[in-house]
């Protein structure tokens, strides 16, 4: 299965290279490339346990969206992640179970709840890799990820419960409810607990590879541990990347630059796997359903009302709930505003962006994972009645939400005219605050190293560095360097005077992010620059040092 598995991998970036230089959605063309392969006689046929697509898949990926993802962002927009993540997932689960039961009246309504939590939760992947790509407005792909952020949660506990009524087996904890509550409250600690531990060690380890495979186990640790205490592993790990991901600036450079790199990587393998693998098990799953003796006309009929259903549903709840959120805005607006400065109560989407977010709900990797993981037998050790049509309805959704929406957004956003063009001025004005806050921390480290500096030559060099930084009032130019191999001392001073302004422009911005006077997303770029500057000033430092 291992060779398998990394010829799909290599297939699949293959594939996605292709794709980006074609400026074509690369997560669509794998999933219609994967179901046109499956298809080819004497192809072995690729399949991963469901446990492993929980267990080791879906928890790098959720990490790393949440370790880039703005808390605050998150926060901010609360009340519509949760409206989608929680409540339309338990919508459309029930929903979906009555849809198919009045295709297949004999299928038992545990079973159908089942099959309903299976289909509710958009993919995290699919959602934000096809939302990036199409430069949606920036409170949109808001939504888009923190939904896809904790939306698995709910639909993974649901399912849980509705295995239980399938299977007649027990839990440790009966109440529906309290076990949703638990599950919740639990994981979340859980990640909360662990990202500060896994922070406490890594601001103390100056090896930035040791730095990286911590992080890298953070997130299969916190999926594991939840799951051992029955709690969700998916807000343990959601909340262990947001903790981290908050942190972050705290650490070593070197530690860094090399954990966002690493992700990257991550990021670019799974995500190109999971997209190829979803398309890889369309003919397997239809001939496994033939052999089952299940009627397939039947069984798309199914898929067809289930598909329908979670299309209609979830349009028809974004646009009722924004009704309520429109009458909550005009009631609370102005008396949030007198009390935040920087995250005022978000204005509500328009109806285009209401409908562009509508129509993001496509299905992957998780529906798949679930449905592969139906419980056969009951506890009686009887075959639970139906479950063979479980995976292949599911399936037929998750590709026809990918292929049906993903292929139509880029238009649906084009004829709608919705961009990200009205966040170009906010991200601007955040941007010009930042550089002012870096820039007037600068010159006060200037000022300082210049007034308090024992050796004259660090002095002078100071106040030449001072002396152009108080030129710079709009934007933070770049620290120049002038390599001198005749005078190397001089250039130790530079880069001691460069580390200690990086150090007070970063705690500058950290304070004033702290204040709520600057955007999370914005002291993030910033934060990112200076330790790109910080780099390649000590790699020039390192490389004088030798005589290069």
């Amino acid at each position: 299965m291992i060779s398998q598995i990394l010829m799909v991998m290599i297939a699949a970036i293959a594939l996605t290279i292709f794709a980006e230089r074609r400026q074509i959605q690369a997560p669509l063309l794998l999933a219609a490339v994967g179901i046109v392969v499956s298809f080819v006689p004497g192809l072995p046929h690729v399949e991963v346990p469901a446990n492993v697509l929980l267990g080791f898949v879906l928890p790098p990926l959720l990490y790393s969206a949440a370790l880039n993802f703005s808390f605050y962002s998150f926060m901010r927009r609360l009340s519509s992640i949760t409206n989608l993540g929680v409540a339309l997932v338990l919508v459309t689960a029930f929903a979906g179970s009555i849809a198919v039961m009045a295709i297949i009246p004999e299928m038992s309504f545990a079973l159908a709840l089942l099959l309903g939590a299976v289909v509710a939760p958009p993919d995290a992947v699919s959602a934000v890799a096809i939302g990036s790509q199409l430069h949606l407005p920036r409170r949109v792909m808001t939504i888009l990820k923190g939904e896809s952020l904790i939306n698995d949660a709910a639909a993974l506990t649901l399912f849980a419960a509705a295995a239980t009524m399938v299977t007649g087996g027990g839990h440790f904890i009966e109440n529906p409810f309290l076990y949703f509550l638990y599950s919740t409250v639990a994981g979340i600690v859980i990640g909360i607990i662990l990202g500060h531990v896994v922070h406490f060690i890594r601001c103390r380890l100056s090896n930035p590879t040791m730095i990286t495979t911590l992080t890298i186990i953070l997130p299969f640790a916190a999926y594991a541990l939840a799951e051992e205490v029955h709690a969700s592993g998916v807000l343990s790990v959601v909340f262990a990347g947001f903790v981290c991901g908050h942190k972050a600036p705290e650490m070593s450079l070197a530690g860094r630059l090399q954990e966002r790199d690493v992700w990257r990587v991550f990021d670019a393998l799974l995500e190109a796997f999971v997209f190829a693998y979803i398309g890889l098990q369309f003919s397997s799953i239809i001939e496994n359903a033939k052999n089952e003796g299940f009627n397939l006309l039947l069984l798309m009929k199914a898929s067809a009302a289930l598909l329908v259903t979670v299309i209609v549903v979830r349009l028809l709840w974004i646009f009722l709930s924004d009704r309520v959120a429109r009458l909550i805005y005009k009631t609370k607006h102005e008396k949030w505003r007198r009390d935040n400065k920087l995250y005022a109560l978000p204005e509500p989407l328009n109806w285009r962006e209401n409908l562009v977010l509508s129509w993001s709900g496509m299905r992957g990797v998780v529906t798949l994972a679930a449905a592969a993981g139906v419980p056969v037998v009951a506890s009686t050790g009887v075959p639970v009645t139906g479950w063979g049509a479980v995976l292949p309805i599911a399936f037929v959704v998750a590709i026809g939400t990918l292929l049906l929406q993903g292929l139509s957004l880029p238009w649906l956003i084009s004829k709608l005219g919705v961009n990200d063009a009205k966040d170009k001025k906010y991200f601007q004005e955040q941007l010009l605050y930042a550089h002012s806050v870096a820039n007037k921390a600068r010159i006060q480290a200037l000022h300082e190293l210049q007034q308090n500096n024992k050796t004259k030559e660090s002095a002078d060099v100071a106040g030449r560095m001072l002396r152009r930084a108080q030129k710079e009032t709009q934007e933070n130019t770049e620290l120049s360097v002038t390599m001198n191999e005749r005078r190397r001392n001089r250039l130790s001073n530079i880069l001691e005077i460069i580390r200690f302004v990086l150090i007070e422009q970063r705690g500058a911005l950290l304070d004033a992010r702290s204040a709520d006077d600057l955007d999370d997303e914005v002291v993030r770029r910033m934060l990112d620059d200076m330790d790109l500057e910080q780099a390649f000033i000590e790699r020039r430092a390192e490389r004088a040092a030798k005589g290069f």
